[in-house]
């Protein structure tokens, strides 16, 4: 039998059709002759030194390049760690990493049938309740993202109107909660802080902002694919083959420590500020990082001599 040459790791013509994992846009960039974040910074000095170029149209729907996209996909690791310590502060319940909602939803069902026939507990629970609006809300901001197949997943005009949108979201959630009168701090597991009409709307949003910021990070396909949940970032991370070569910068390894780290420093400052300001403020201070990381996706360049993608098609 003919030896049959295998296909490449990663294919010529890289586009939003091609699926996440091993064809992620960042790799090919380990093979380039110059490091990449060299190039990025020059570019994006051009960028803001240029405003009569930024505006243009052609720009504004230009598609930004991935491997040039690190800065506000790491800010977008940052406020989904920063939003979720506030949510959990709170209720217990997460915004943005919805398979524990998913399970504690589904044990609310299974305590349905547990003890005895007349002894049941068919209380629809308020820690329930919010997983619940969290899970419902977040589904429904991740399918806003669909607008993003309309104008171009990776053109930055979608990629700054989607984070304005969540920045949108965010200040409404600072609203509710400031509204809601209600403290920003749990007392304990069973006594969640938050408990009215108002609250449940600050869950609501927070979870629809971080659901829009989900789709969009996976759209652009890089190793930031998940900026909410990490689990599989950290399994990827263990499994990775250059793990342990120390002396080398790998972008498949590295991207993936600098998510995880910056998530965790999002907690961080998220519950330092909760202590300080509570959680509208947080809120708000969340709320004004959107609209920067917003702005930012202005001056992300884009590839060189690069053909606008074809938007992948939707159902």
């Amino acid at each position: 039998m003919s030896d049959v040459t295998a296909a490449p790791a990663y294919p010529e013509n890289q586009g939003p059709d091609v699926p996440p994992g091993p064809f992620y846009a960042e790799n090919k960039a380990e093979q380039l002759p110059r490091p990449a974040s060299a190039s990025t910074v020059v570019e994006s000095g051009r960028l803001w030194l240029s405003p009569s170029a930024v505006f243009t149209r052609d720009h504004l729907f230009g598609d930004v390049d991935p491997v040039k996209s690190t800065i506000p996909l790491a800010a977008f690791c940052f406020m989904t760690g920063l939003i979720d310590s506030v949510c959990f502060t709170a209720v217990f319940v997460w915004a943005g990493f919805q398979t524990g909602n998913t399970v504690q939803l589904s044990l609310a069902i299974a305590r349905l049938f547990s003890g005895s026939p007349g002894h049941r507990d068919f209380t629809f629970h308020i820690s329930d309740q919010q997983a619940l609006t969290s899970l419902l809300t977040f589904n429904a901001g991740a399918f806003i993202g669909r607008l993003g197949d309309r104008m171009g997943p990776r053109s930055r005009a979608w990629l700054m109107l989607g984070t304005f949108i969540q920045a949108l979201f965010t200040m409404a959630a600072a609203i509710a909660a400031w509204q809601s009168g209600q403290i920003s701090v749990a007392t304990d597991r069973f006594n969640p802080a938050w408990t009215n009409a108002c609250t449940f709307a600050a869950i609501g949003l927070m979870s629809a902002s971080i659901g829009l910021q989900a789709i969009m990070g996976k759209r652009v396909n890089t190793q930031f694919t998940t900026t909410v949940v990490l689990t599989t970032v950290w399994c990827e991370l263990m499994a990775d083959p250059k793990l342990f070569k120390l002396n080398r910068y790998i972008i498949s390894r590295d991207h993936k420590i600098i998510a995880i780290f910056v998530l965790f420093l999002g907690g961080f400052v998220g519950r330092a500020l909760i202590d300080q300001i509570g959680a509208a403020g947080t809120l708000g201070v969340g709320t004004g990082i959107r609209v920067i990381i917003a702005m930012w996706w202005l001056f992300v360049p884009g590839k060189a001599n690069a053909q606008k993608t074809k938007k992948p098609e939707t159902a």
